[in-house]
């Protein structure tokens, strides 16, 4: 089986490389369109990564992945093509996309920020001019 590319992205700068023996491919039956040819050919496809032993990932990225997909493998599967080579295609594609997404760190916290000044006075300002326009519709007291 080739080897897995996973493009650059966040976490991953330079991209990765999984070689093809790390992979499991498994294939079965598919359930979706295909005509006739559906109870021959196994055109679905199942790809599976160990990730918290696979050699290709650092100790780090492991444990980040491992986290993020909530266990220790990724599993994709393929089966919207008739094409037993498409759907390949398509699960090593939707595997590597996964895998980017999960090595991806996560975004910096919010840093909340504070109002300006000016900001604090036009609102204070405005609550003052809409109060005395509120209170100039009261009734008159004629005390």
């Amino acid at each position: 089986m080739p080897d897995l590319f996973v493009p650059p992205g966040p976490g991953l700068p330079e991209g990765l490389v999984i070689p093809g023996d790390e992979l499991v491919e498994r294939f079965s039956k598919s359930s979706g369109p295909g005509g006739q040819s559906v109870n021959t050919t196994d055109s679905r496809v199942e790809l599976s990564l160990d990730v918290a032993h696979s050699p290709s990932l650092t100790e780090a990225q492991r444990q980040r992945a491992a986290a993020m997909l909530g266990g220790p493998t990724i599993t994709v599967t393929a089966s919207e093509q008739r094409s037993q080579h498409r759907n390949r295609m398509a699960a090593r594609e939707r595997l590597a996309e996964r895998l980017r997404a999960a090595l991806a760190p996560p975004p910096p916290a919010r840093v909340p920020t504070k109002p300006t000044r000016g900001s604090q006075r036009r609102r204070v300002e405005g609550k003052r001019r809409r109060a005395q326009i509120k209170a100039m519709r009261r009734r008159v007291d004629k005390g």
